[in-house]
């Protein structure tokens, strides 16, 4: 994903839209927590794109995580 950087310099590594620093992890949860795609656009000076990027970016690294059984 062109979109997304992980720098160890930017954000302590924490992935964020490329060419800023706004996380990956803000975007998402701003969206979960009720803001429309369009205001965290505006809200950070991003892209349509960049915003679904992100998105796309959380669903596959929630979708390689692996489960493991605390028993």
């Amino acid at each position: 994903m062109k979109d997304i950087i992980i720098n160890p310099k930017i954000k302590f590594g924490k992935p964020v839209i490329k060419g800023t620093r706004v996380p990956i992890d803000l975007i998402v949860g701003k969206i979960a927590g009720g803001m429309t795609i369009e205001e965290v656009m505006k809200e950070y000076g991003l892209t349509k794109k960049q915003v679904l990027s992100a998105l796309k970016y959380a669903a596959k690294v929630l979708s390689t995580e692996e489960i493991l059984s605390l028993q």
